[in-house]
């Protein structure tokens, strides 16, 4: 399974093993589940820097892969389009080569005004529905605004954090590997 991420994926801060590829894979072992989770998270990546390296990203033929993208992009204030349409293509060609996908929503901060935090929010359900994806919502819910649950900036998860999202997101997980 590829986790194709930004700094949130690939563990900005944390060990190697706190990293939530690492986490996740240990939970889904704990189940008894066989599965290798390929960090492909770098920190400080763009929608645009994960279309850009998907294809490198994809090298060990994963059978499943989580998108995490687009919390930079916010956080830039990058058009919101663009943002979509980056994603659109990760998606459509992960669909293409036949890797069942889980696409991991972001929310845009609030700062950057009621009309951007819209066009900006509806990117992920709208095309968790178009492209028929499984959809998590918010990739850091229950985490977010949380201090006891973040690093000292407040955007990075600390390992405890890390164990919620892979709590949260389990199931849809385990519906991701049992797509056909």
């Amino acid at each position: 399974m590829l986790a194709l991420g930004d700094s949130l994926t690939a563990g900005y801060g944390l060990a190697v093993d706190q990293a939530f590829p690492a986490r996740l894979q240990a939970a889904l072992r704990e189940q008894g589940l066989r599965v290798r989770v390929i960090n492909a998270g770098v920190s400080g990546d763009t929608s645009a820097g994960g279309r850009a390296r998907l294809d490198w990203s994809l090298a060990d033929n994963p059978a499943a892969a989580i998108v995490e993208l687009g919390a930079n992009d916010a956080l830039r204030g990058l058009d919101p389009e663009e943002t979509r349409a980056n994603l659109d293509a990760i998606i459509l060609e992960l669909k293409k080569r036949g890797i069942a996908v889980l696409l991991a929503g972001m929310l845009a901060p609030p700062n950057l005004g009621p009309e951007y935090e819209a066009r900006f929010n509806a990117i992920y359900p709208d095309l968790a529905a178009r492209h028929g994806v499984l959809f998590y919502p918010f990739f850091l819910d229950g985490v977010a605004a949380r201090p006891e649950l973040n690093q000292a900036d407040g955007m990075h998860p600390t390992a405890a954090g890390v164990d919620i999202i892979v709590d949260r997101l389990l199931p849809l997980v385990r519906e991701l590997i049992k797509a056909p």
